[in-house]
């Protein structure tokens, strides 16, 4: 089925919203100042039950079925608005967690006394992602304020532990897969493109997380009197990397590429038509060239091929001039950036394999992993989000089959069986998880305005009657 989506576009019922919007931004800005002197940070448990209670009295206000359910570890928050039992359901997903804020000296103001400065509130959570979730609640608020009801049937998951790796999303997802039927998702988080325009991820990569340990000797020694007898930890692990990556940027693990799915034909076509301006690349990162494999694309590079990073190497002396010690224990920590078909448990299982094989005295620490997730770029949906993002910013957004960074999207794609979308609404240089984290408020305010045409361009372009065409 082609829905018609040019209605998402106009229409008397989008323009009362979008003019609500206009009429309130001083007091959508004002309450989000306010949501964000909140501190909620999930690595020390920082203010997290209390972010989690004041959204749902938030979502209870208008009237949404709001409440906070327990997981092992932080609370999510759920709330849903059902108009009828055929009506589309979207899921919006967020969190509402943020970074712990250190370095505080290099803050210009206190981290939780959000500032406005230049046509920006500076504050940790302001883009990551506090402002994004918070515009999603908006949209629903405003639409419900002018019309009140919602065009469509409406989830909202809001998470408490996505800066730590989400460990508890996965269990809660199939706990609860009763209570979050929906028949797509939208993820707001993220950045727009480097230009301003709006973007839209189809899917993003997964991360395999681990750390090498080797040790040799009982206490550190003396090069001198024992170089060339004692094992040095740091060669051993120096030769083991070298074995998993070629200086052709071939990762060499057995098996590793096997289950790597190719991209489709509109998946390259897609790429092919993103920005990616590789000697202003260079140029801002001071690069003389791009890593190894040299023949491929950004864009190739980015999406549709698994990384393995050296994250750090830590071991010895580092200090100024010269000690001349032989280490007796190295580490290394190491991640993996999968893509559509591989699975981070099976990555990390073949990754020990080649461990035992090349050094049998390493140890090997599994850390956090996330599979990948992929949503079609010709999902029956995907022309209402991207009709939806179009109106919110009066700008065409460019379409990303995968984002390079990683998000807990497979839950939904693989363990809720739905479309999933991600929709980003801050700018780009939002300085997430770093000292003077931004939003700037015309992001936010189009972000408002995106999540109502998105609601708006579900409940016109997808009748109750039309719905189950899309599922199938």
């Amino acid at each position: 089925m082609n829905p018609n989506v040019s209605q998402i576009a106009g229409g008397a019922e989008l323009t009362k919203v979008f003019a609500h919007i206009d009429a309130n931004k001083d007091q959508f800005v004002s309450r989000l100042l306010d949501y964000l002197r909140h501190a909620s940070i999930s690595a020390d448990n920082t203010g997290i039950g209390e972010v989690a209670e004041l959204l749902v009295s938030m979502l209870s206000r208008l009237r949404l079925d709001a409440r906070t359910i327990p997981t092992s570890g932080h609370p999510m928050v759920m709330a849903r608005w059902e108009l009828e039992p055929g009506a589309p359901t979207v899921l919006l997903y967020g969190h509402y967690d943020v970074m712990p804020p250190d370095p505080l000296e290099a803050w210009i103001n206190p981290p939780f006394e959000p500032t406005i400065r230049d046509g920006r509130i500076y504050a940790r959570g302001a883009g990551d992602s506090k402002s994004q979730h918070l515009a999603q609640i908006f949209a629903v608020e405003s639409y419900l304020a002018v019309h009140g009801r919602l065009p469509c049937n409406v989830l909202i998951l809001l998470e408490g532990e996505e800066e730590i790796g989400s460990p508890n999303i996965a269990e809660f997802v199939r706990s609860y897969r009763g209570l979050l039927k929906a028949d797509l998702v939208v993820t707001a988080d993220g950045p727009l493109h480097e230009s301003g325009r709006p973007v839209i991820k189809h899917g993003v990569r997964g991360i395999a997380g681990f750390e090498l340990r080797a040790r040799a000797a009982n206490r550190d020694v003396h090069s001198g009197l024992f170089g060339g007898v004692v094992p040095n930890p740091i060669w051993t692990l120096v030769h083991l990397l070298a074995t998993m990556k070629n200086t052709n940027g071939e990762i060499t693990i057995d098996g590793f590429h096997d289950d790597v799915l190719a991209p489709s034909d509109l998946e390259r076509a897609m790429a092919a038509k993103l920005p990616f301006d590789v000697a202003d690349l260079k140029k801002s990162l001071g690069l003389a060239r791009l890593d190894n494999p040299a023949d491929r694309s950004v864009a190739d590079r980015l999406m549709f091929h698994p990384t393995l990073t050296i994250n750090g190497f830590h071991s010895g002396y580092g200090g100024p001039g010269l000690k001349t010690v032989l280490p007796h224990e190295a580490f290394v920590k190491c991640d993996a950036r999968l893509v559509d078909g591989q699975d981070s448990d099976d990555v990390l299982t073949k990754i020990e394999a080649h461990v035992k094989r090349y050094a049998p005295d390493v140890e090997l620490v599994r850390l956090e992993s996330t599979p990948p997730s992929k949503t079609p770029i010709d999902s029956p949906f995907s022309a209402i989000v991207q009709q939806a993002v179009h109106t919110g910013h009066g700008l065409e957004p460019l379409i990303y089959p995968v984002a390079a960074g990683t998000l807990p999207d497979y839950v939904f794609t693989q363990i809720l069986g739905v479309p999933s979308f991600v929709t980003p609404y801050a700018n780009a240089d939002q300085a997430n998880h770093a000292p003077n984290e931004n939003i700037k408020i015309d992001c936010f305010l189009k972000g408002i305005r995106t999540g109502a045409a998105l609601l708006h361009g579900l409940g016109e372009c997808v009748g109750a009657q039309e719905a189950a065409q899309f599922r199938g």
